[in-house]
């Protein structure tokens, strides 16, 4: 039985540690209204709480002592302070699974609260002699009312989460109206892409389900009964101590583990206590900051969202098949009596907005005034992108302020991240001429049609002859690392741009070759330095992994069926890899000829700087990519993709201004979405 307690305490102690997590993740984050992330209403957490409540539905051990008497209400505080911690995890959950874990943590305090009831019977002749029987009660109380305002927000979170989304689109619709990507300055295109982010990252935010639960009546009431449930816990210690000198007098079959118990769940307490008192106290400033003061007949109103769900309920259909029409009315006249139950208690909880009001105070005397002119009109222009709910108070601005210093973390985080050798080959962007050289119309092809061209496979293919060549210096590995970085933001763009997705082929060929260069230097299994050895100067090399590229297409067309062939969309990787190669060489071999290509390490710099324009051209389309980030209307998410935005925005800032300086940048968005847009827009402007 010692061992069983032990378990016991195991159990809590990691429901403990978990709530301890999300905490520190809220301070560490500066989320004051700690949303919920390790500690949520799942399998896992139910599991462990219903070991957890292992005391208070044991009816066969006996536990007359002291210190089991404070084991069973500091097991009620604990169920009571993990629910309070639930509030908030109800608005990341599947209306499904808000209904399937609300009834199942139902069924568990209902089972612990009936057999506290049937103790109580039980033992109902010693009731007056019986330790902490009034501490018991009340916890027992407070638990049921916990599980109430669970009950309550479970209702809510599906008619809010709806709302919440039709408020989202039409605020993404009015953000994306604003048209601000002009032929701007770097910097000045920098400063609007991060106002332009802090917008959406608002929009994101304040319409976090997490978020307008912490800011809910009903999680404020939770964090009070949290509160209040703590004070119990800490009175029956108190008084134990005070009276028994010692806090390990216990004469259950459970030993020496009791006193762990009440150590493991008091800590639980203590620490789980702490969110939901700040959710409360940010409530409590959000009430006071409010402007003007509110009759007390709109302190009283219940919105449309909060009885939504149970209005559906009572008139909907009945989903079971009673014929017998007394049964019928009975049930759907209990339908009824449970709206308004719940509308009532619903009722009560708006008083404590009353109650702040008599002790409110003004945020500006405590925290002053000292932002500047510019800040408190940007704070003005995005507080018309914070989502509210019907009835729910402005956010103060200094909330309004932490949410936009995050979105500044967050670039300033990126900024630290900057892909410095991709910056450096950049650097060597010209006039986009290199594009010309993979512009591959010139070279007759070994097919009568070709697949869709993306960036990345000419990328891979010219740093793979750039490898190849002999007599080249040490550069190669600067190269490997540059188009490395690049590679992952191509690979973001063409993803984003390649809606009907015709470069999914040719983008899987540039990733299975890549893998063979980078790690091993090696094409298609073939090495590269061995070819570099075959030839005796770079023109012979060129030849060399031109033939390779033409006899790896023969003997593959050789073990193809006829039909995959005929569409390019269909051909293997191997075949578009060496298709690319090919045609690349042969375009090289040709401008050799011209003696526009330098041998060795001229042509490896002039490589390097084919490889730049192409790596410049696709990257003009960042900022799109960013923009589009920012605007998917998929509102799961939301605060990860935009947050991605801005960790990218911080790792491009140098990228853009780069690129900015280049007039053929500032082309038609559609125009530079791809490498052959690119090719006919750069012969137009020859």
């Amino acid at each position: 039985m010692p061992w069983i307690g032990m378990y016991v305490a195991a159990a809590s102690l990691i429901c403990t540690l978990a709530m301890a997590a999300d905490t520190f993740n809220g301070f560490r984050r500066k989320k004051y209204w700690f949303p919920s992330k390790f500690f949520s209403l799942n399998a896992m957490s139910l599991t462990l709480l219903a070991v957890a409540m292992k005391l208070p539905v044991d009816l066969t051990t006996r536990m007359f002592a002291p210190t089991d008497r404070l084991a069973k209400v500091s097991t009620l505080a604990f169920m009571s302070t993990a629910m309070g911690n639930f509030m908030t995890c109800l608005g990341s959950m599947e209306d499904r699974e808000i209904l399937m874990n609300t009834t199942a943590l139902g069924v568990l305090v209902v089972t612990v609260v009936v057999n506290i009831c049937v103790q109580i019977i039980q033992m109902r002749d010693f009731l007056g002699g019986r330790k902490m029987f009034a501490e018991e009660i009340i916890a027992s109380v407070l638990m049921l009312l916990s599980l109430v305002m669970v009950a309550s927000s479970a209702i809510m979170v599906p008619a809010t989460k709806r709302y919440l989304e039709s408020k989202y689109h039409e605020m993404l619709k009015m953000a994306s109206d604003e048209q601000f990507l002009e032929s701007e300055e770097g910097n000045c295109m920098f400063d609007k892409l991060r106002l332009m982010i802090t917008k959406y990252w608002v929009m994101a935010e304040t319409s976090c389900p997490q978020f307008v639960i912490a800011r809910s009546v009903t999680c404020t009431a939770s964090g009070v009964i949290c509160l209040l449930t703590a004070l119990v816990l800490v009175q029956a210690e108190i008084r134990m101590v005070m009276e028994y000198k010692t806090i390990n007098i216990t004469s259950s079959k459970y030993g020496w583990s009791v006193k762990w118990i009440v150590l493991a769940q008091s800590i639980g307490v203590g620490v789980g206590t702490i969110a939901p008192a700040f959710r409360c106290f940010t409530a409590i400033k959000f009430k006071c900051s409010e402007n003007g003061k509110r009759s007390f007949k709109d302190e009283f109103k219940i919105e449309a969202y909060w009885t939504e769900m149970l209005v559906e309920w009572k008139e909907s259909s009945l989903p079971l098949q009673i014929r017998n029409h007394v049964d019928r009315s009975m049930l759907q006249r209990n339908s009824v009596y449970n709206f308004l139950f719940c509308k009532s208690i619903l009722l009560v909880f708006p008083l404590h907005q009353k109650v702040e009001e008599c002790i409110q105070f003004r945020p500006s005397r405590i925290h002053g005034i000292s932002e500047s002119e510019s800040e408190i009109r940007m704070e003005l222009d995005l507080s018309r992108y914070v989502l509210l709910l019907e009835g729910e108070t402005e956010l103060p601005q200094k909330i309004q302020r932490n949410i936009c210093k995050e979105v500044d973390k967050l670039i300033q985080t990126g900024k630290k991240q900057q892909p410095k050798n991709l910056i450096n080959l950049l650097h060597k962007v010209g006039n986009f001429r290199g594009l010309k050289e993979v512009d591959m119309n010139q070279v007759p092809s070994l097919h009568s049609q070709e697949p869709p061209k993306c960036w990345s496979l000419p990328l891979v293919t010219l740093t793979s002859i750039a490898i190849a060549l002999p007599n080249i210096p040490r550069k190669v590995n600067w190269l490997l690392q540059s188009v490395d970085e690049g590679l992952f933001y191509v690979k973001l763009i063409e993803k984003s741009l390649d809606k009907k997705g015709n470069l999914v082929n040719s983008r899987n060929a540039a990733d299975v070759i890549w893998v063979g260069v980078e790690l091993y230097r090696k094409w298609q299994g073939k090495d590269l330095h061995e070819t570099s050895l075959t030839g005796r100067n770079s023109k012979e090399t060129l030849q060399e992994l031109s033939n390779n590229a033409e006899r790896t297409i023969v003997d593959l067309k050789r073990e193809v069926e006829d039909f995959l062939i005929e569409n390019p969309l269909n051909w293997p990787v191997k075949i578009i890899a060496a298709n690319s190669m090919y045609r690349i060489c042969q375009r090289l071999l040709i401008a050799y000829e011209g003696d526009y290509l330098r041998a060795d390490e001229g042509l490896f710099e002039q490589l390097c700087n084919m490889i730049a324009n192409i790596l410049a051209a696709c990257l003009t389309n960042l900022m799109r990519v960013i923009i589009m980030k920012c605007q998917r209307k998929a509102i799961k998410e939301k605060d990860k993709i935009v947050r991605q935005a801005a960790l990218l925005l911080g790792e491009t800032e140098e990228i853009i201004r780069i690129l900015q300086q280049h007039r053929a940048t500032r082309s038609d968005p559609k125009e530079i979405e791809f490498i052959e847009k690119w090719c006919n827009l750069i012969k137009r402007k020859t």
